[in-house]
């Protein structure tokens, strides 16, 4: 009995959670587009090192010169959790664009998500210190989920604050891999 409200009181937190970052995520969005929004910093992306999900330290400097899509991500957002599966298909589907994910979370939690919701590309941990390189890209509120589009010559793109529409998402990286505007 004990353990069926503690199981219920979890959820409910979570969707308490979920419902508050719902709710900010158009005003975070207005913020991105106002001109005090920040000037993506991808020096500072490729300057940084992570532990992949064994906890190995992995220099972003690595992925200069290629396409991105960099997914902040977290166990504990729902709709990341729901993206990650469309992300997994596109990075399948656009081999030529590295597609990076970085959990905002805790090694333990994101190596458990993995077993059940595997992806092909890269996992790096960043913990709460990830909040801090979302805000580096561009994303002055510092919601998840975030995607970040990166030319191989190393500017950002489009910053996607939010769940992604895959559609939409699959011709921004078509767009993206050709060199062309995205």
């Amino acid at each position: 009995m004990i353990g069926g409200a503690g199981l219920a009181a979890m959820v409910g937190v979570g969707y308490f959670g979920w419902q508050q970052s719902a709710r900010r995520a158009p005003q975070a969005n207005r913020a991105m587009r106002e001109p005090k929004a920040v000037t993506p910093d991808m020096d500072a992306f490729y300057q940084a090192s992570l532990p992949d999900t064994q906890g190995v330290e992995q220099a972003m400097s690595q992925w200069r010169g290629r396409p991105l899509v960099i997914n902040f991500w977290a166990t504990w957002c729902p709709p990341c959790v729901k993206e990650m599966p469309d992300l997994d298909r596109l990075a399948q589907k656009h081999p030529e664009a590295q597609f990076i994910g970085v959990a905002v979370d805790t090694a333990a939690n994101v190596t458990e998500f993995l077993k059940k919701i595997p992806v092909g590309f890269p996992i790096f941990v960043a913990g709460h210190g990830g909040i801090g390189m979302v805000r580096e890209l561009g994303n002055p509120a510092g919601g998840l989920p975030f995607t970040v589009l990166v030319q191989a010559k190393g500017e950002a793109g489009p910053l996607i604050l939010g769940p992604v529409d895959p559609d939409a998402l699959d011709v921004q990286i078509t767009q993206l891999v050709s060199g062309s505007a995205v």
